[in-house]
């Protein structure tokens, strides 16, 4: 089917949701057990980590680590927020830097000052959206940043969202003391498929709608290794302990352009593959056969895909040997462990 459409549902009695765009699914929200980005924590301060310019937390979930807090001293309660997931055996990742973060707004306390997101445009609709976030706003000294989801959103929408944002932010904040507790959890699949996939689309919230709308044979496909590219080429996605390797084959194909080919189809897909496999840190690419010459549209070719992708990522460069090393955020557990 042509255009967008959001199927909320469960796999296996977790919670999860899709996001597909002209038929083929581009994003996918699945829950876990683990404490979720944005969970705020009232943390107590443990000991500093020597070299590492940070501090270990003790959460209700375990051991956190925060970094570059100065000032802090052990037995002292922090406000943190989880910002992904950690690698096994290691700490939760948080930052004091808390933000409420919704459909529409994001409540900064610690960053003053009202902004609208520069991708809206139109000045009329900026000086709107101004005016409505004033009103909305307590006098609390917090900072509030407008989405670009609002552009074209109901205003009594957006000021409800702002309203709603700051509340929780001044319950929060003024909730600093005491001993390690969560103050807010991290939303889960269906929540975070409604403030994060805001482009108009066709919702079915339906039991089954995986299966109707042929979700579940995409995860069936997404823990297996190997992606097919198209004229018989393909890439092989394999997470190791250290790090994920990607390999990209010409397949059968021995035109002199092949190799180009390949590796172009694969690192224009490779973002939407590991976003949907939940998969971060560092990513290393081994490209098929190529003259140097072509280093520059791989490059841009793949610059241009992560620009479009929702996963912060950073593109490291090229290695002695010829390979694309990346570095992901870990914002999402691969998929493997959360639907064993």
């Amino acid at each position: 089917m042509k255009g967008q459409l959001i199927a909320l549902d469960h796999v296996n009695g977790v919670e999860a949701a899709a996001l597909m765009v002209d038929g083929r699914v581009e994003d996918l929200f699945v829950a876990s057990d683990l404490p979720a980005p944005g969970t705020i924590y009232r943390a107590i301060v443990e000991r500093p980590m020597k070299g590492q310019g940070g501090m270990f937390l003790r959460t209700p979930d375990g051991s956190a680590f925060v970094r570059q807090v100065k000032g802090l001293s052990p037995g002292q309660p922090l406000l943190v927020q989880v910002t992904g997931y950690a690698e096994p055996g290691k700490a939760i990742p948080v930052t004091a830097k808390v933000l409420f973060k919704s459909r529409y707004a994001i409540v900064t306390p610690d960053a003053p000052g009202i902004n609208v997101s520069r991708r809206i445009k139109d000045d009329d609709a900026r000086e709107t959206l101004l005016e409505i976030a004033h009103e909305a706003m307590h006098d609390g000294g917090f900072g509030l940043i407008l989405r670009s989801s609002c552009d074209g959103a109901d205003a009594d929408e957006i000021a409800g969202d702002v309203t709603a944002m700051a509340n929780l932010a001044a319950q929060v904040t003024a909730d600093a003391q005491g001993d390690a507790e969560t103050l807010v959890e991290g939303d889960g699949p269906h929540l975070l498929a409604w403030r994060e996939w805001t482009d108009k689309a066709e919702i079915d919230t339906a039991e089954g709608s995986f299966e109707r709308h042929g979700v579940l044979d995409v995860l069936d496909a997404l823990r297996t290794r190997d992606v097919p590219l198209g004229a018989r080429a393909s890439m092989a996605v394999e997470p190791t302990r250290a790090l994920v390797a990607v390999d990209v084959n010409t397949g059968g194909d021995t035109s002199p352009a092949a190799g180009l080919k390949a590796n172009l189809a694969a690192v224009k897909d490779l973002p939407r593959q590991l976003r949907l496999r939940g998969l971060g840190g560092q990513v290393v690419i081994d490209p098929a056969p190529t003259a140097k010459k072509d280093r520059r549209k791989i490059e841009s070719a793949l610059r241009a895909a992560l620009k479009r992708d929702s996963v912060e990522t950073t593109f490291v460069g090229w290695t002695p040997l010829g390979h694309i090393e990346l570095q992901r955020k870990r914002d999402r557990l691969p998929l493997d462990e959360v639907l064993r």
